[in-house]
Formats: C-alpha cells, sequence, structure tokens
C-alpha cells in the first residue's frame, strides 16, 4: 500500500520589496476594494512587518503589521482565495501577534468588516474581543461599510496558543 507524501510544508518569512508583485496580486484577487501596491510599498518604508506564507514559489497569505508606543496594529491580513480553509490563517495570526509581542506592544488592535463573518471568528478564536466601531470606514458597494475595531491584550499571563 502506497500513501501519498505530504505536501511540503509552508513557510513563513518576511517580505521584501521585489515580493510587492506577488503580493498585489493576491491582495487584487481577494478584494473588491484592494490595497494599492503604494500602500504596501509604503508600509515596508515605514519599516512596518509584511510576512509571507508559502510553499515552494507560491504566496498563500501575507499579513502586515505596524508596531510603536507598546501598541500594535493588524493592518491586513490575507489569505489567497484557493487555499482559504486550511489553517493558514491562523498560522499567519498567530506570528503576527508573536511579532507584536517581539516589540513589546500590550495590545493589538484591527479593524474588520460586519460582513466579514470567517475573519470576525478567527479574530474571536485567539481572544480578540470588540471595542468599538467605525462608522463608514470601508468602502463598499452601496456607499460605505463600518469597521468592527478589535483588540487583544498582550500579557506575559496569556497562555499560548489559545
Amino acid at each position: 500500500m502506497s500513501v501519498a507524501p505530504a505536501p511540503p510544508l509552508a513557510r513563513l518569512r518576511a517580505a521584501s520589496q521585489a515580493d510587492l508583485s506577488a503580493v498585489i496580486a493576491v491582495e487584487q484577487s481577494s478584494y473588491e476594494f484592494p490595497w494599492t501596491l503604494g500602500m504596501f510599498r509604503d508600509c515596508l518604508s515605514a519599516g512596518y512587518e509584511l510576512w509571507l506564507l508559502e510553499r515552494d514559489a507560491e504566496l498563500l497569505g501575507y499579513g502586515v503589521l505596524s508596531a510603536a508606543g507598546g501598541e500594535a496594529h493588524l493592518l491586513n491580513l490575507c489569505i489567497a482565495t484557493a487555499h482559504q480553509g486550511q489553517g493558514h490563517a491562523r498560522r499567519l495570526l498567530a506570528r503576527l501577534i508573536d511579532l507584536a509581542r517581539w516589540h513589546h506592544a500590550e495590545r493589538i488592535f484591527l479593524e474588520v468588516r460586519p460582513s466579514n463573518p470567517r475573519a470576525m471568528d478567527l479574530y474571536l478564536s485567539f481572544g480578540f474581543s470588540e471595542v468599538g466601531r467605525r462608522p463608514g470606514y470601508y468602502p463598499a458597494r452601496q456607499g460605505r461599510e463600518d469597521a468592527i475595531v478589535m483588540a487583544l491584550a498582550l500579557t506575559i499571563s496569556e497562555q499560548w496558543p489559545p
């Protein structure tokens, strides 16, 4: 009896300017209102953490984190459509939370669309909680959509993973 070989493990790594064409391709295929190439360039120029999850030469997803002044902000987390539902977002989010801790952030914030329940469930499963709303934050087909603001306290006493 033969057993099919396991797929190669996905690896996490920091992104560079040379990776942005692959990032923007995933971004544009994943969102109706995607970030621009300039936004990703600006994030790298500002020293934000831009991390990739890839297998072989294929980009599975990426995340962007800014950290300063004891706080971190998850700015973007995206898994390519063909690779969703396989635990990649959990792995990438865990890495970004670890990076926030490495930067000595006491809490991490993010915004999420109310129309994205899968993302909200992911964040809730990591212990994020809703702390506010930003009215009309996101562009939407019918005008604007609010953002749910979520936060996670990053204390030493927390158990990891959740």
